[in-house]
């Protein structure tokens, strides 16, 4: 490995957890040069709901290429775009109710936010965005600026203003009276706060870097209302929840909360293709023609894996019926890794969406090293990167699901008693 040392930049990341080459990948399973098999149970940080080298959506991808369709068209109209949006809108938003204009940004979640930062600020004429603690939204400065990590937004090297944050659902454990968006509703009603009303509120339904915090459906639906008494947009950032990951196709339906903007990315191409939308209410699209653009905005390949996703997963309530099958293994598993360890540890997330919270960052970057060692790819969240987090495919074969968690739970045993022996000493 050492051209990586040599010639690419410090700044990688999940190479440093995970020290191998890998060569091929299957559904769950990722196999490095050597020939060893490992259980995935990151998926690409939640880009690969549907599994590594889907075949449902693989020899589409080969046929479209192999007939010459086009690759590259900036934002010009193609085949591979039409079948695309007409297969999101029948799939996707005419069964939900949803009337959004869809625009294609550029290839990454940061893009799609960056979007919908300025679709807020163009449409309300305010400059101001309301966050949460924990948030991360991506990492260009006007994402940098609304994401709540110290570490990321110190990389911006820049001053990162016009965001005003609040404490998320069950921050400070002040769950039981909205203690975030009383404050906020507090600071707009009153003259003398010194807050100005924001453009939009940007929230993630559930908090994927920022440690697996789930906000209960009452929550969301408060800051819904908060937003429309106050005249902000609601912004639902549903990259890394949305595609299915917490069990409904948007994290966000079962609130029964209507977003004014929703961004959408990592597995909505459905086979780790980049692709990125923001979804927009219809009269909020007021943009000049190329007022934002990008070379690529609209990725021809990620359309037809993307529109066969949709067609082979949302037209029905199979697949939403198989996550929630699997999300109750992971639930029960997760409980009784709990129930055996202790109340230091705690259940944290949503349908596949899901970890263990433990002491600190170091017990569980140990615990992720030492699932490594014996198969299992996994990492951690949250401000101290205390979370051991699941995010393995929602295809997952039940066999693997176990077999992944039951290294894991190894992994808890074998590094907990030295965790122990040395708070002790």
């Amino acid at each position: 490995m050492d051209i990586f040392e040599q010639i690419e930049s410090q700044v990688r990341s999940y190479s440093r957890s995970f020290p191998t080459v890998f060569t091929t990948a299957k559904n769950a399973r990722l196999v490095n040069r050597e020939g060893r098999s490992y259980i995935d149970f990151l998926a690409g940080a939640g880009t690969l709901n549907y599994g590594h080298n889907n075949d449902l959506l693989k020899q589409p991808l080969i046929d479209y290429i192999q007939a010459d369709g086009v690759t590259h068209g900036l934002d010009m109209f193609t085949d591979a775009k039409e079948r695309f949006l007409k297969a999101f809108n029948n799939i996707v938003m005419q069964p939900r109710g949803m009337n959004y204009k869809v625009q294609f940004t550029g290839p990454t979640g940061t893009n799609a936010v960056e979007v919908a930062l300025k679709i807020a600020r163009k449409a309300k004429q305010r400059s101001g965005i309301v966050s949460f603690t924990n948030g991360y939204h991506g990492c260009t400065l006007g994402a940098q600026a609304v994401t709540g990590n110290k570490g990321q937004r110190g990389g911006a090297g820049v001053s990162l203003g016009d965001v005003t944050r609040i404490p998320y659902d069950g921050y400070g454990e002040e769950e039981d009276d909205f203690m975030g968006l009383k404050l906020l509703d507090q600071m707009l009603t009153d003259p003398g706060s010194g807050v100005e009303t924001p453009a939009g509120v940007i929230v993630e339904a559930v908090q994927g870097e920022g440690g697996l915090n789930a906000a209960r459906m009452d929550w969301l639906k408060e800051l819904e209302a908060l937003c429309r008494k106050h005249d902000m947009l609601l912004i639902v950032d549903d990259i890394q929840a949305g595609c299915g990951r917490t069990g409904t196709f948007f994290s966000f339906e079962p609130s029964g909360i209507k977003p004014d903007i929703v961004t959408l990315s990592k597995s909505l191409s459905g086979y780790g293709l980049p692709f990125a939308i923001t979804l927009m209410r219809p009269e909020l699209d007021q943009w000049e023609p190329g007022e934002h653009n990008g070379t690529f905005r609209g990725n021809n390949l990620a359309f037809v894996t993307a529109r066969v996703a949709l067609k082979e997963y949302w037209q029905d309530d199979k697949f939403a019926n198989e996550i929630q099958q699997k999300a109750e293994i992971l639930e029960q598993r997760f409980s009784v890794i709990i129930k055996r360890f202790g109340g230091e540890y705690s259940l944290k997330g949503r349908g596949m969406m899901r970890g263990i919270s433990t002491p600190n960052g170091d017990i569980a970057e140990q615990i992720c090293k030492e699932a490594f060692a014996n198969g299992l790819i996994i990492e951690t969240s949250g401000p101290w990167s205390e979370v051991v987090k699941c995010l393995c495919p929602l295809t997952i074969p039940v066999e693997d699901l176990n077999k992944g968690l039951d290294i894991l739970e190894a992994a808890f045993a074998k590094v907990l008693p030295e965790a122990e022996a040395k708070k002790a000493s």
